[in-house]
């Protein structure tokens, strides 16, 4: 009997201590979460001799974001996009993330750059108030979008105006040297999951917001690397340098009863000169060119958040200029202009119907030597989740 006793006594202590061990029911540091956002619409392009009318499948973009404490965590952003008849995916950015300390964060992986403001901060669908990006930007632009590597960045308050700032390296853009498109020779391609030589890229962006109340930032970015070709090619010391210059205003003024928002951004590449081969009648000739190019855009849209009408509250209208210009000399020599102008509704803070019309000068280009115009009329659903 006293055995037993014993043994219930002895089961009953250890019971009690493992629970005030291991259920304290303390509340995890870690968390995660999904965000991310998805757009649709309609879109008809006319250029003259071609006429394109079409619905657009959806784009899911899911954001995955897991914080492990207080000072390390993980972001991810996927893309899902139905575009020609196919399922196309990629993988925006993945990167981890360490806090130093107030003023200093490091992270390494994927991540968007820096390049300016566009790319890193407005070309979300539903932050975006226009369903088309600038010229400049995406497939054939000259702003490098996002890289692989490392990353330090944070911010300083000087005691009203703020200082943000950051530096990386990545791997080296690559340089198109005609072997496999001839008509792209010279272009830089930024999507370099390995790199092809020993050189890496070295940039950086400067931003301060000047005013205590952060209503306005003046960004300045480099980018550069000393070699983009093929190790052990001709072209393996071909090095570029390319800067952006950005500009950002966002206020509610009571004068216009609304908010005012503008935003700029000039872009800048300079590649050095190199010798490309290219076929005429089937006999190959040497030309090169200077290889610089650069391009622009300036975006105002005005909301009238101060309007008595609930439904005008929610519109907003937007107006933007771009231009993009290609060296000449390049299989690829382009000069384009570009007006957009739209009229948006908020459905909520994050959620919003774009209706846009564009128009685009464009002077040679792949495609063509001579001038074209094209026309396009938008209409897009964006919603940030």
């Amino acid at each position: 009997m006293k055995k037993l006793i014993y043994f219930l006594i002895v089961v009953v202590l250890g019971t009690t201590a493992y629970a005030q061990t291991y259920n304290t029911f303390e509340p995890s540091k870690t968390q995660f979460m999904i965000r991310g956002y998805g757009h649709t619409g309609f879109e008809y392009m006319d250029s003259g001799d071609e006429t394109e009318s079409t619905f657009l499948g959806a784009a899911f973009a899911p954001i995955f974001l897991y914080k492990h404490s207080d000072r390390l965590m993980f972001e991810a952003e996927l893309e899902f996009v139905l575009e020609g008849n196919e399922l196309e995916t990629g993988l925006e950015y993945a990167d981890v993330m360490y806090v130093l300390n107030r003023n200093m964060t490091v992270r390494a992986g994927k991540f968007l750059l820096p390049f300016g403001t566009f790319m890193e901060r407005l070309h979300p669908a539903w932050i975006n108030r226009l369903p088309t990006r600038p010229l400049g930007f995406g497939h054939d632009g000259i702003a490098p979008s996002s890289g692989i590597g490392v990353e330090l960045r944070g911010a300083f308050n000087l005691g009203g105006p703020t200082l943000n700032y950051s530096v990386y390296t990545t791997n080296g853009p690559r340089l198109k040297d005609g072997s496999l498109e001839p008509e792209e020779a010279g272009m830089l391609q930024f999507q370099n999951y390995e790199d092809n030589n020993l050189a890496k890229a070295y940039g950086g962006r400067l931003g301060l917001l000047p005013f205590s109340d952060s209503s306005t930032e003046i960004g300045f970015s480099a980018y550069s690397t000393s070699g983009a070709g093929e190790e052990d090619s001709e072209y393996e010391d071909i090095g570029a340098f390319l800067y952006a210059l950005d500009f950002s205003f966002v206020k509610q003024i009571s004068e216009i009863g609304g908010v005012v928002d503008v935003k700029a951004q000039y872009n800048s590449s300079n590649v050095d000169t190199a010798t490309y081969i290219e076929l005429e009648d089937g006999i190959a000739e040497e030309y090169s060119f200077d290889n610089q190019s650069n391009s622009f855009y300036g975006q105002l849209s005005y909301r009238p958040t101060m309007a008595s009408s609930d439904f005008v509250k929610k519109l907003e209208f937007v107006g933007r200029y771009s231009d993009f210009n290609a060296p000449e000399g390049a299989e690829w020599e382009e000069k384009s202009v570009q007006y957009a102008f739209g009229l948006n509704y908020w459905l909520s803070w994050r959620s919003v119907v774009k209706l846009s019309y564009q128009t685009t000068e464009t002077e040679g280009g792949h495609d063509s030597d001579g001038i074209t115009n094209t026309d396009g009329l938008f209409l897009h659903w964006a919603i940030g989740f």
